[in-house]
């Protein structure tokens, strides 16, 4: 594990450098958060100040004693915070950091209030919830068990607790019992958070569907039903209606949901890291010590490949949650009408796109052909014999050109309304904005053939449209033919860089009805690890009532090794070999095996590390707790190696699906051969792992699978494991072909030729728009092929006669005028860094007017910070600059335009 120096960890929080890969924490100017020593009091500390810094929020908890707090002079943040570090009252400083809201997918949504088909689940009623049934969850609902007692702290956007399946009423005695709203309505996590009592939520939409997914009544129109219904809950909004919010607040939210006595939480919230050590995690891990078990989603980066892990679900003990697919994809869909020749009314659905304005549209159908497997059905410009189709609703099969190109060869006749039936299961939401056109919709491939059918027959089919916003929704359950039961291609993948295992185990998380705002629509279906994360902390307080206890280690045990491992699934097939262990983690979730167990393990995971730090045995124990002698059987069953980087000799991390190979490790036991354990005893075993011969090492190939634990008393356990057959340390960290100089002004960050005069401000000016106007920054653009624990950056001056050389120092080798304020950063994912300098140095002071060139040195995996060959090197192009005058404020300079060299590339990440 890398530990770096407080003053190091203090300095993270430039001023400008930000990661701009998508989801990734940002850094808040100026903001810090300060842990003491002992009982400081904040009001103590801040007079300490002495009016140099403002209180964000005051975090005084039974485990966590500090504040955050926001320097008033931005400019002089970084000298201040190094002497906050120096105190003795002070344990830790972190920066401020901003995380992005709950990432998932909103298939569907609208209310079931007078849909056309209704389904109640009836008290004592089977409960056939598919999310239940692929865990095991509706056999607590058979035999009575709903959690009751159990208090679940979610940690989201708030909770419309006024929702009819979620009680109605907030406080004592109601479903959402307790919690706050931290943040306000307005805050987006950069303005000034109002909090108050009331968290309630009715402009998110994600924190009511989590606690519907946990506790939903079965007072609803859909006959969904919540896998805990008899659970407390506790509701802690830390978002407003956008944007983001500060590791701060997560910090107080976290100790709220655990002094107010919540026996679990639960927080779909995260971004990329990779790493431990950041401050949220630490909490959250502390958390978990003390006895309360903390679930969070594992994050929705899954196609970014492997060491994608999120924080806080890569900290120490917490338990990340992967998403599988559900058996089944719940539709809501829009209550239309059509009739035949004139015959009765028969019902339909669709689902309205963009634009959507379908209120009182009653038009025929009209369609260029009747070949309902035509892929590329519209295409092509329609045939000159077409009629003039704006007194039509042109029905189009979707297929292989795009919808937007189908949607204009339909416009050019006339077309003012398309719908399109689907090719696959369900249906989507079709944005194809054409000028002219007023609404777009896709009905199912099942409705839209007999739409053909009819036409083709000669029949005249009215379609009666209906006005999506108002009118009332049905639910459509089909059948998952592509991903039933596998691993959601958009969960992201770990391990961490550290060789931590995560994920944990999975839950549904595709496709998920649930409860939703009611100002938003009252249901939903959604997607995301997001909607995994909540059913498993149902699942945790399930089995807490059933066994009697809530100890966190003792359950995501249970969980792991009863868990059931799935075959590997791109998305498109599945293959004959279980998912890696850093994708599924130990499987889908079988809470109704986990509470019956007999057998405990006394781990839920092994690392054997990499090449470098290679454990060649682990120990685990296994404990039999029935009341007769079990002899179990050890064995070994391998998951697929998957390679992380690209066979092309790219340093960066290949995208999903990567490359997967059947090599295994080879596991030895002992003791080995059966083993008889004698009931209330345990047996530990040592475990010697051999990874996988004849693969390429560079490449970082990550090998898993796991230890099969078969029980004469019918028990069938398995244990996860990973290692790396590479070494991390020799990895490429930092990639110096796009590490380049641009400008700040340059979104797509194209580099700029050598011995560019960049104007800047004036010293202390930067925020001074009637300067920054007219300037236009160095922009440091810093890509990180893999994460880096420290990045350090040195502003070299280029001429030995300049005043900066005489002032150099030399650090690593490299002749030094210092860091640029903003550096260095700690703890970084990979991806991409940008950091516009203003000419201040982390010193406080700034670089006179001459020539640079910036050294960029990120610390590889693994690497001693305190040698200069533990660090990826790269130097930008030299440049120049010079201060704005206040002459040159009143008659700004026109920037002459420098041209661009080199190729521009800009880094993205998907998400589901």
């Amino acid at each position: 594990m890398v530990r770096l120096d407080l003053l190091a960890t203090l300095l993270a929080a430039g001023r400008v450098a930000q990661a701009v890969t998508a989801n990734t924490p940002q850094i808040v100017p100026g903001a810090y958060i300060v842990e003491y020593e002992n009982n400081l009091d904040t009001k103590a500390f801040l007079n300490s100040m002495k009016g140099e810094a403002t209180l964000r929020k005051d975090l005084k908890f039974k485990l966590f004693n500090g504040a955050s707090i926001q320097f008033k002079e931005t400019d002089k943040a970084e000298e201040m915070a190094a002497k906050v570090a120096d105190m003795p009252v002070i344990k830790n400083v972190w920066p401020v950091k901003r995380y992005p809201a709950p990432q998932h997918t909103v298939h569907y949504t609208g209310s079931g209030v007078k849909a056309a088909i209704e389904k109640r689940q009836a008290a004592g009623e089977p409960d056939m919830f598919t999310p239940h049934l692929m865990t095991e969850v509706n056999k607590f609902r058979d035999a009575g068990e709903t959690g009751k007692g159990i208090r679940i702290g979610i940690i989201d956007t708030g909770t419309d607790y006024l929702h009819p399946a979620l009680g109605g009423c907030f406080g004592e005695g109601c479903l959402v019992s307790y919690g706050a709203d931290l943040v306000g309505d307005a805050f987006n996590g950069k303005n000034t958070p109002r909090p108050d009592s009331d968290p309630l939520d009715n402009c998110n939409g994600h924190g009511t569907h989590v606690a519907g997914i946990i506790a939903a009544q079965s007072n609803n129109p859909y006959g969904i039903i919540g896998a805990a219904q008899g659970v407390t809950l506790g509701s802690y909004r830390v978002f407003g209606c956008s944007g983001d919010v500060g590791n701060d607040i997560l910090i107080a939210a976290y100790n709220m949901a655990y002094e107010a006595g919540s026996d679990i939480i639960t927080a779909s919230i995260g971004g990329p890291s990779g790493w431990a050590e950041d401050p949220w995690a630490e909490v959250v891990s502390r958390i978990v010590e003390d006895g309360v078990p903390c679930v969070v989603s594992a994050g929705n980066d899954g196609s970014e490949g492997l060491f994608y892990a999120s924080t806080a679900a890569n900290g120490r003990k917490v338990t990340a949650i992967a998403s599988t697919d559900n058996t089944l994809s719940p539709a809501l869909l829009t209550n239309g009408t059509y009739t035949v020749d004139g015959g009765g009314l028969q019902a339909f659905g669709f689902t309205a796109g963009e634009p959507g304005a379908w209120a009182n549209v009653s038009l025929p159908l009209w369609t260029v052909n009747f070949n309902t497997s035509d892929a590329a059905n519209s295409c092509d410009p329609f045939p000159d014999s077409t009629p003039d189709l704006s007194g039509y609703i042109v029905l189009i099969r979707r297929g292989t050109c795009t919808f937007v190109q189908k949607i204009q060869n339909a416009r050019a006749k006339g077309a003012k309304y398309v719908l399109f039936y689907n090719n696959v299961v369900g249906t989507a939401s079709v944005s194809g904005a054409v000028a002219g056109v007023l609404g777009v919709a896709m009905t199912t491939a099942e409705q839209g053939e007999a739409f053909i059918k009819a036409l083709a027959a000669g029949s005249k089919v009215v379609v009666n449209m209906a006005d999506p916003e108002t009118a009332p929704k049905f639910l459509m359950n089909f059948n998952n033919t592509l991903s039933s039961g596998f691993a959601s291609t958009y969960t992201s993948w770990g391990p961490t860089f550290e060789v931590d295992v995560k994920p944990q185990f999975s839950a549904p998380g595709g496709m998920i009805l649930a409860t939703y705002p009611r100002a938003l629509g009252t249901y939903a279906v959604l997607s995301g690890t997001s909607m995994a994360c909540p059913l498993a902390a149902a699942v945790y307080a399930l089995v807490m009532n059933y066994r009697k206890t809530k100890d966190p280690k003792t359950l995501e045990n249970l969980l792991s090794s009863t868990a059931h491992p799935n075959s590997f699934h791109d998305g498109r097939n599945a293959y004959d070999i279980l998912a890696p262990v850093p994708q599924q983690g130990g499987g889908l979730i079988q809470a109704w095996t986990a509470a019956h167990a007999t057998t405990l393990l006394s781990v839920s995971s092994l690392s054997f590390n990499d090449t470098d730090h290679f454990v060649p045995v682990r120990n685990f124990s296994i404990s039999n707790t029935a009341s007769t002698a079990i002899t179990y059987q050890l064995s070994h069953i391998g998951a697929a190696t998957g390679y992380t980087l690209p066979e092309d000799g790219s340093i960066k991390p290949d995208t999903f699906p990567n490359e997967l190979t059947d090599d295994f490790a080879t596991l030895s036991f002992s003791p080995a051969g059966n083993i008889t354990i004698p009931p209330g005893q345990r047996k530990i075993i040592s475990v010697r792992a051999s990874p996988p011969t004849g693969l390429n090492a560079k490449r970082l190939p990550v090998y898993s699978g796991y230890v099969a634990i078969n029980g004469s008393d019918g028990s069938a356990l398995s244990l996860p494991y990973l290692g790396v057959a590479g070494s991390l340390h020799g990895a490429t960290v930092l990639d110096t072909s796009a590490t380049v100089l641009s400008r700040s002004k340059d979104a797509k960050n194209g580099r700029v030729a050598a011995n560019t005069t960049f104007l800047l401000p004036p010293p202390g000016h930067s925020n001074d728009t009637a300067f920054s106007n007219s300037t236009d920054l160095p922009k440091l653009v810093i890509e990180l092929a893999m994460g880096s624990a420290l990045v350090r950056v040195d502003v070299v001056p280029v001429s030995n006669c300049s005043a900066a050389a005489k002032n150099a120092t030399t650090v690593f080798g490299t002749k030094t005028l210092g860091q640029p304020a903003d550096f260095p950063l700690l703890y970084n994912p990979r991806g991409t860094l940008e950091a516009p300098w203003d000419g201040k140095m982390v010193d406080g002071s700034y670089a006179p007017a001459g020539t640079y060139k910036f050294a960029v040195k990120a610390l590889r995996i693994f690497g001693d910070p305190s040698l200069a060959t533990e660090y990826d090197a790269g130097e930008t192009v030299q440049f120049r600059i010079r201060y704005q005058t206040a002459f040159e404020k009143r008659n700004p300079v026109v920037p002459v335009p420098v041209p661009v060299t080199g190729r521009q590339r800009t880094r993205t990440t998907r998400n589901l």
